[in-house]
C-alpha cells in the first residue's frame, strides 16, 4: 500500500454547557419573612421548590436592571427606544404587563406572582381544567395538556 503521510489530528473535545445563571439562592439563608413568603407562594402556585422562585427572581432582576440601565438614558436615546420597545414587547406577549401600560416604569413594579400568574400550572388550574393547582401540575406531567397542536410537559411553560 502507498504511505501517506496523513496525520490524523485527535477528537476535539466541544463543551456545549450553557453558563447563563439561571437562579440564585438568597443571600441570607435563614431571613424568616422571606421564608415565610416564599413557602407561602410555593403552596398557592403548587412550585416544587423554592428554587422555581429564585428563578423568577433572578429573571425579574435583569429585567429591572435593563429597565433602570434604559430609564437613565433621554427619551429620544436610540438604544433606549430599541431596547425599551423589545423589553416592553417581551412583557407584553409573556402577559406579564397589560396593553395600556407602556413605560418602562412599569417593568420595575413587576412581582413574582405576576409572572406565576402566567405559568401554565397556574392558568390550567385557574380556567377549571384542575381539582387543584398540585392537579394542575400532575396533569400537565402527565402530557395531557396541550398548547395550541404542542403537548407541553413543564408547568412552568409560560402561556
Amino acid at each position: 500500500p502507498p504511505s501517506t503521510s496523513r496525520v490524523l489530528a485527535p477528537p476535539t473535545m466541544r463543551n456545549y454547557n450553557n453558563f447563563n445563571k439561571i437562579w440564585s439562592k438568597p443571600r441570607r439563608p435563614f431571613e424568616k419573612e422571606r421564608l415565610d413568603r416564599e413557602l407561602r407562594l410555593c403552596g398557592e402556585y403548587g412550585l416544587r421548590c423554592k428554587r422555581e422562585i429564585w428563578r423568577i427572581n433572578v429573571t425579574l432582576s435583569k429585567m429591572r436592571r435593563t429597565a433602570r440601565a434604559l430609564l437613565t438614558l433621554p427619551e429620544s436615546h436610540q438604544r433606549r427606544q430599541l431596547e425599551g420597545s423589545a423589553l416592553l414587547r417581551r412583557c407584553h406577549d409573556y402577559g406579564f404587563l397589560d396593553e395600556e401600560k407602556d413605560k418602562l416604569d412599569y417593568v420595575l413594579s413587576l412581582t413574582v406572582p405576576d409572572v406565576l400568574e402566567r405559568r401554565l400550572q397556574t392558568i390550567v388550574f385557574k380556567i377549571g381544567m384542575a381539582k387543584s393547582v398540585h392537579h394542575a401540575r400532575t396533569l400537565i406531567l402527565q402530557r395531557h395538556i396541550s398548547v395550541g397542536k404542542q403537548i407541553v410537559t413543564a408547568p412552568s411553560f409560560m402561556v
